[in-house]
């Protein structure tokens, strides 16, 4: 039996960065979609990143496609859509960090955990979502412990980093403004230092946690009003913060370039994005997206492309596990509700025939016939069936 699991969503090998971070959700709006999604679901978990957003659905009541369109957006040319084994395979991808930009990447795990968080604060995740996610979760921790997928430096931020380094080959001399105060920004300042800026640079909304991390990587901080003195400074920015409007504005960056007579290099890995796309058609800038690490990351998948097989068998692996966790999980419940189908059957005949006229030993004598023939009624029609007669039969010898 295929399990009633179903994953719709968008992801970058289906849609450019501009679908993208329309679909893009997380706070209060990732909160207030789960609630939603508890009107079309019997549960729901939610990932959404820099490379997909994606609604998991157990039992939905409609058709998934129509869901996501109506609670993310009309993109249909951009989105897929797979069902039991199909959709339990592909989570178990994500979490792996197969079906990442850059193959084996390890922050998308922790993506999916919080995904499965998010979820349970808001109370849609249930049995079969929480063991799907779980499963792919030590999926994905098997495959970085028992494969070399995850070797080495695998993330957005190197990816980041190493497009810089291909634009001016050494990084020696160069500032570098780094946007943001997270975990990805602390990842970024790491490879620029490990590689050789002279300096780097930390712009974030709470100056505190920009200082903070400026001391840690040697570095100086800004805060959201000094944005164009931060880029009047700065050789290279890779902008990873989260915001819902551009923090680099085209406007802004146009001033700067007017004010000296070097060009600006930005990398923008954030989603929504940091920079205004405008930015990239100024003389002197020169702006990369999400879209544009494919090529940097291509050397990636190829280095890790004997690792892959391993990886999958781990996949199939937990996912044969899963499907036996599934198949108790099935049959526990048809006993509850078999259980519960028997004591309502006692109950009420208990209560038309105790209170009856007839004596008390006839009384029980025919309720016994009674409930006899009502709990002997589904395993007569076993009786019948050619497959399950047999079975049926050496269970009731036994």
């Amino acid at each position: 039996m295929e399990p009633p699991f179903t994953v719709v969503g968008i992801n970058h090998k289906t849609a450019p960065i501009g679908i993208r971070e329309c679909v893009a959700v997380s706070g209060e709006r990732l909160r207030l979609l789960l609630e939603e999604l508890r009107r079309e679901a019997e549960e729901a978990v939610v990932v959404s990143t820099c490379n997909r957003t994606e609604l998991y659905l157990v039992q939905p009541r409609r058709e998934p496609l129509a869901i996501y369109r109506d609670h993310l957006g009309n993109y249909v040319d951009y989105t897929y859509h797979h069902q039991g084994l199909a959709a339990l395979r592909h989570l178990f991808r994500v979490a792996a960090g197969l079906d990442s930009l850059v193959v084996g990447e390890a922050q998308i795990l922790g993506q999916v955990r919080e995904g499965l968080f998010a979820a349970r604060r808001a109370g849609v995740t249930g049995p079969v979502s929480e063991q799907a996610f779980q499963t792919a979760i030590a999926a994905g921790k098997r495959a970085r412990a028992e494969t070399g997928v995850g070797r080495g430096a695998v993330s957005v931020a190197y990816a980041a980093v190493d497009l810089a380094r291909s634009v001016f080959g050494d990084l020696g001399g160069l500032r570098a403004l780094v946007l943001g105060a997270g975990e990805m920004a602390e990842r970024v300042l790491e490879h620029l230092v490990h590689y050789g800026a002279r300096e780097v640079l930390v712009l974030n909304r709470t100056l505190a946690n920009a200082e903070k991390l400026a001391r840690k990587y040697g570095g100086r901080a800004y805060g959201m009003d000094h944005v164009a003195a931060a880029l009047a400074e700065a050789d290279i920015v890779v902008a990873s913060a989260a915001a819902p409007l551009y923090i680099v504005r085209y406007e802004r960056v146009r001033e700067v370039l007017r004010r000296r007579d070097k060009p600006i290099f930005l990398i923008d890995i954030a989603l929504p994005r940091n920079v205004d796309p405008q930015v990239g058609e100024l003389a002197g800038a020169y702006l990369y997206n999400l879209d544009d690490l494919e090529e940097v990351v291509a050397h990636n998948r190829a280095a890790r492309a004997g690792e892959l097989p391993r990886v999958e068998e781990i996949i199939e692996n937990e996912l044969a596990g899963w499907l036996e966790w599934y198949a108790g999980h099935l049959a526990a419940d048809r006993i509850r509700r078999l259980r519960a189908w028997v004591e309502q059957t006692i109950r009420s005949e208990l209560e038309k025939n105790l209170n009856g006229s007839l004596d008390e030993e006839e009384s029980l004598q025919r309720l016994v016939h009674r409930m006899a023939g009502k709990a002997a009624h589904p395993l007569i029609k076993m009786a019948k069936d050619p497959e399950l007669g047999p079975a049926l039969e050496r269970y009731l010898e036994g």
